[in-house]
C-alpha cells in the first residue's frame, strides 16, 4: 500500500504536534521484526501521530525502516531526525456501544462521622446519590442550584 500524501502546511502542523511526544515504539538491533510491526500498527491506532526510535547507526537503515513502515502500515511519514521517525495516520472510528448515550445512575456512598472524642467508632451511613447531587466534605448531599430564568422573558 502506498502511503498518505500530504500537504507541506499539513506536514509542519503534525511536526509542531509531535514535538512534545515521547518515543512509543522502540527498534532495536534485531531491526524490523513483525512484533515491532504489530506494535506500531496499534500505536497508530491508538494514538494516530507516533514518535519511533531506531537503536542503529546505520543511515541508511533508518531511512529504509522509515519507508517501509510507511509503506506496509499505510502512514504518512512526517519527519525524520537522527534516530527519532514520525508516523501519522487518522485514527479508526470508535465503535460506540448502546449504552453508552445514558447517563450515570444514582451511587450509594458510604459517609463516616467521626467522633469528636478519640477512641470511638465513626458513624457510618449510606447515601444515595442521584444525579442532580453531589456530596459536600461534611458529608451532606447538596442539589444542583435551579436554572435561572430570565426575567425579560416572563414579562410578555
Amino acid at each position: 500500500m502506498p502511503h498518505i500524501e500530504l500537504t507541506p502546511a499539513e506536514r509542519k502542523a503534525h511536526r509542531a504536534e509531535a514535538h512534545h511526544l515521547d518515543p512509543v515504539v522502540m527498534i532495536g538491533g534485531d531491526g524490523l521484526t513483525p512484533a515491532v510491526m504489530k506494535e506500531t500498527d496499534a500505536a497508530l491506532n491508538a494514538h494516530g501521530l507516533i514518535k519511533i526510535r531506531v537503536h542503529g547507526d546505520d543511515r541508511a537503515a533508518r531511512e529504509a525502516i522509515y519507508q517501509q513502515l510507511a509503506d506496509e502500515l499505510n502512514a504518512a511519514p512526517i519527519q525524520h531526525i537522527g534516530k527519532l521517525l514520525v508516523l501519522w495516520r487518522p485514527q479508526p472510528k470508535k465503535a460506540r456501544a448502546e449504552d453508552e448515550d445514558r447517563m450515570a445512575g444514582p451511587k450509594d456512598v458510604k459517609v463516616l462521622k467521626y467522633s469528636k472524642r478519640g477512641g470511638q467508632r465513626p458513624q457510618v451511613r449510606v447515601v444515595r446519590v442521584l444525579g442532580n447531587q453531589r456530596l459536600t466534605p461534611g458529608g451532606k448531599l447538596k442539589k444542583a442550584a435551579p436554572k435561572q430564568k430570565s426575567v425579560k422573558k416572563n414579562r410578555t
